[in-house]
């Protein structure tokens, strides 16, 4: 049992890891695959590792280690699904615009939209067309992570919730800007600007 201790030991120092790199680590302690797979079923079971979707794993260990650090679920969050960036009120939050509670991370993709329920944590992901996945940038750090320009994230949210701007006319748009729980006063001017021009350019499609 010497070798499976080694092997999660190993697996503690990642931040997140595949089936593939279990099986990496496993071949250079000499074990077989259906080994490794047997590992990976106990340490699920006795929840040493969690799954954050098939195939993708991160320690608990290192999960409790960094649970409170927001750039390591936003990290997580582009990890589960790629490509990714974190938006809407995660975002919106992280930039302090809104003081909502956060129940999931929300993430833009231009892949099919899907939930994935963790115990590492909730996440969201919502598709856009091609060419609105845009506006995001890298944040780096101990983790790096992509997410949205705050006007960008303040635009995703309200495309989602507004059925894509479908017939809504902008003076529309912005009553409901103003009637959300999103501080934009606190938003720099010129971003307030170009959040306006992204819904002009759109309502004008």
């Amino acid at each position: 049992m010497k070798s499976k201790k080694n092997l999660l030991e190993q697996l503690k120092s990642l931040p997140y890891f595949s089936k593939n790199t279990v099986y990496q680590l496993g071949k250079q302690l000499g074990l077989k695959d259906s080994t490794v797979d047997t590992y990976i079923s106990r340490f699920l079971k006795y929840k040493e590792i969690f799954q954050l979707k098939n195939g993708l794993y991160v320690s608990a260990d290192f999960f409790d280690k960094n649970r409170n650090d927001i750039s390591y679920s936003f990290y997580l969050a582009n990890i589960i699904r790629t490509p990714s960036y974190v938006s809407s009120w995660a975002a919106l939050q992280y930039y302090n615009l809104t003081t909502e509670a956060i129940h999931s991370i929300t993430s833009v993709t231009p892949k099919v939209t899907r939930d994935y329920q963790t115990k590492a944590g909730n996440f969201a992901y919502q598709s856009i067309k091609k060419e609105l996945f845009s506006d995001f940038s890298l944040v780096k750090g101990k983790f790096d992570f992509f997410i949205a320009s705050p006007p960008k994230a303040l635009f995703d949210l309200l495309y989602f919730r507004s059925n894509q701007f479908r017939g809504v006319p902008f003076e529309k748009i912005k009553a409901s800007v103003e009637e959300s729980r999103i501080d934009i006063d606190e938003m720099d001017k010129k971003e307030q600007a170009k959040f306006y021009a992204m819904i002009k350019n759109i309502s004008h499609e």
